[in-house]
């Protein structure tokens, strides 16, 4: 914090956006003041302008694979709205909605810790989407109204998860080169005493992973099996995304202590990605953030910046 108020001091930052010099206190007071969830829509209106993705004409049915997924911020013992575990533990946490496809954030919800990241996707769910989710997702209710909101899904669930097979389906050579070793169609998910039971049908995909296999349920009954686990391994982006945001945008470093504050940086540091790939038409990576930062520093010329972005291969920044 401290040092941004040193930077609004500079004549060139001065000039670059046209305000003068803000004190420690301004900085301090702007959390309790602005809006967060005002940052939060700029989010969702920047994911609208970034442009489609290239796919192939096979993987045009996840165009709208999204990556849904929570991760922990660190938080200081101070910040008592941050529990998380025990009375000795804080923490923020990210819910993350992950375009795979264009990789971009299309969502984002701010919380502590001890959030359901069932209840904060409940609460975001879009129709048109297909969702890829990791076990910790795996709620009946919760796949029950995803249906009912015209959104699909692709969520991995546990080995011992009970189902009523209607219909054992062929596995194509393109699903067993992908790791598929059963494709079925679900009567009825859940055991008979269970009283979550989902009636409507669905579909049971095993797929070979290492050593171990793994059990993927979708509402999709028309999506390729192949394409069923080339989904779930693409889950892994958001998880890339998480590791660009604290490790290069800086976020593992929480710059204010209250809860707003929290959430004014987490929404400006996806707005930064959502720019970045905006202007360069690219994924970015560390070394595209760096030419920019000395672009702004006025260390690189628009030029040499130029150069930078003409060298990136397609589909990375």
């Amino acid at each position: 914090m401290r040092g941004i108020q040193r930077a609004s001091e500079l004549k060139k930052v001065q000039r670059q956006c046209r305000t003068g010099r803000v004190s420690l206190g301004a900085l301090s007071e702007a959390a309790a003041i602005f809006e967060p969830e005002r940052l939060r829509e700029i989010v969702r209106e920047l994911s609208v302008q970034v442009g489609p993705a290239a796919m192939s004409a096979e993987q045009e049915a996840l165009r709208t694979l999204t990556a849904v997924d929570g991760s922990l911020l660190p938080a200081l013992p101070r910040m008592a709205w941050a529990l998380w575990q025990d009375d000795r533990h804080r923490a923020a946490k990210l819910h993350l909605h992950f375009e795979v496809a264009r990789g971009i954030p299309v969502d984002a919800s701010i919380t502590c810790g001890q959030e359901s990241e069932i209840r904060q996707l409940r609460c975001s769910v879009e129709a048109g989407r297909l969702y890829v989710l990791d076990r910790g997702y795996v709620a009946y209710e919760l796949l029950r109204e995803m249906m009912q909101a015209h959104a699909s899904f692709i969520v991995r669930v546990k080995h011992n998860t009970a189902f009523t097979v209607q219909e054992e389906r062929p596995i194509s050579p393109e699903a067993r080169a992908a790791g598929v070793t059963r494709d079925v169609i679900v009567a009825r998910l859940g055991a008979d005493h269970s009283k979550r039971l989902i009636t409507q049908p669905l579909r049971l995909v095993e797929v070979r992973n290492g050593d171990d296999t793994i059990r993927l349920l979708t509402d999709r009954l028309d999506l390729p099996a192949d394409l069923v686990a080339l989904a779930y391994r693409y889950r892994w982006s958001v998880e890339l995304f998480f590791r660009w945001l604290k490790c290069v945008l800086g976020c593992r470093h929480l710059l204010g202590d209250s809860f707003q504050a929290v959430q004014i940086q987490v929404y400006a540091a996806l707005i930064a990605s959502l720019l970045l790939v905006a202007w360069t038409h690219k994924k970015p990576n560390k070394r595209t953030f760096e030419m920019l930062c000395f672009y702004f520093s006025g260390w690189a010329s628009e030029d040499e910046l130029l150069h930078h972005l003409q060298q990136l291969p397609n589909g990375s920044g």
